[in-house]
C-alpha cells in the first residue's frame, strides 16, 4: 500500500520538489535517472541535489539502484506529493481527510476545499504493469513506458470523459487534475454491489442505469468497465464513476465493449435478483441504446 503523504508535505522544501520533479523529467526517458544527470534535469547544484536526495530518500519519496549505476525513480509517494502540491498551489486542495477507498488501481480519499471533495490517484501499473500493457491501448505506441506514464494517461483519460459527461450524465463533477490525480465531487450513496434494493426499485435502478449508460454514448462515450463495484446508489439516483477506460464511440471496439458492459450489468441484476430480473439479451439492448432506441430492460428479457 502506498503511504499517504500529507501529512510530511509541510516539511517539504521547494528544492525537494525541483528534485521530484527533475526525476520526473528523467523517466520520461529511462526507467532508472542517472545520478550524474539529475543536475540537469532539476536545475539543482550537484551538492544540492545530494542534500535533497538524502532527505527525499528518508522520507521514502524516491529510491535508488546500484546495479550498473547509480539511477534514481520516483516512488509513488514522490509524484503523489509533486500532484498534491500542484493543487495546494491552485487552491483546489486546502485539507486532507481520510481514505475514501483503496484499490489495486486508485487510492482515493477526502479532501476539503470550498465543500468537501475526493481525490484520486491513479495507480495503474504499480503492481499490475503488465497486464496494464496488455490491456490499455494507450501503451501500445510506446517503446518505453513506465507506470508513472500509464497512470498519468490514466487520469488523462477519466478526467477528459468527466469533463465532456457532465452535467448530462450523472458523474462526479471533475474539479482539477494534475499528473494521476483527480480532484473531484465527492459521491454520495452506496456502493451497488452493497445495496439491497426493494423489489419495487430493482427494474427502475437498472433502467435508470442502462439510460444512463445510453446518454454517454450519445455524448460519445463507452464507459469500458461497467460492473456492480462503479455505481453508487442513493436517494437522488444512481452516480457511474471510474471511467480511465472510457472509450470513443468511433473507436472499432466500442460496439464490442457497450455489448460487454451491458451484460455485465444485467448480469448482476439477474443472479442478484433472478425473481425480477430475467436473462437478458445484452446483444439487443446494446444496439437498441447505441441507436437510442432504449426503453427499459424489460423489452429484452429472454423468455425461459
Amino acid at each position: 500500500m502506498v503511504q499517504n503523504v500529507a501529512g510530511m508535505l509541510a516539511e517539504l522544501e521547494p528544492e525537494d520538489f525541483h528534485l521530484l520533479s527533475g526525476i520526473e523529467q528523467g523517466m520520461r526517458f529511462s526507467e532508472w535517472v542517472a545520478r550524474e544527470k539529475i543536475p540537469e534535469f532539476s536545475r539543482l547544484t550537484p551538492e544540492n541535489v545530494a542534500y535533497r536526495l538524502d532527505r527525499c530518500l528518508a522520507r521514502d519519496l524516491v529510491q535508488r539502484k546500484t546495479i550498473q549505476y547509480e539511477g534514481y525513480q520516483l516512488k509513488f509517494e514522490g509524484y503523489d506529493a509533486l500532484a498534491l502540491h500542484t493543487f495546494a498551489e491552485r487552491e483546489s486542495v486546502e485539507g486532507f481527510g481520510a481514505p475514501l477507498g483503496v484499490g489495486k488501481e486508485s487510492d482515493v480519499y477526502e479532501v476539503q476545499s470550498y465543500k468537501p471533495l475526493a481525490l484520486k490517484y491513479h495507480r495503474e501499473g504499480f503492481t499490475n504493469f503488465r497486464e496494464v500493457m496488455k490491456e490499455r491501448d494507450y501503451t501500445s505506441d510506446r517503446e518505453h513506458v513506465s507506470w508513472l506514464y500509464t497512470a498519468r494517461k490514466a487520469a488523462e483519460r477519466e478526467y477528459g470523459a468527466l469533463e465532456a459527461l457532465y452535467p448530462d450524465v450523472s458523474v462526479p463533477r471533475p474539479i482539477d487534475h494534475n499528473r494521476h490525480a483527480i480532484v473531484m465531487e465527492k459521491i454520495d450513496g452506496v456502493e451497488l454491489s452493497r445495496t439491497r434494493l426493494e423489489d419495487e426499485q430493482v427494474v427502475p435502478v437498472l433502467d435508470l442505469i442502462l439510460s444512463e449508460m445510453a446518454t454517454a454514448y450519445d455524448e460519445g462515450f463507452v464507459h469500458a468497465d461497467m460492473s456492480e463495484y462503479n455505481v453508487f446508489v442513493s436517494s437522488e439516483g444512481i452516480t457511474i464513476f471510474d471511467w480511465p477506460q472510457a472509450t470513443p464511440t468511433d473507436h472499432e471496439n466500442a460496439a464490442e465493449f457497450l455489448e460487454r458492459d451491458v451484460r455485465n450489468v444485467a448480469r448482476y441484476f439477474h443472479r442478484k435478483y433472478p425473481r425480477l430480473v430475467g436473462d437478458v439479451d445484452a446483444a439487443a439492448l446494446a444496439a437498441d441504446i447505441a441507436d437510442g432506441a432504449f426503453e427499459t430492460v424489460r423489452e429484452y428479457v429472454l423468455e425461459d
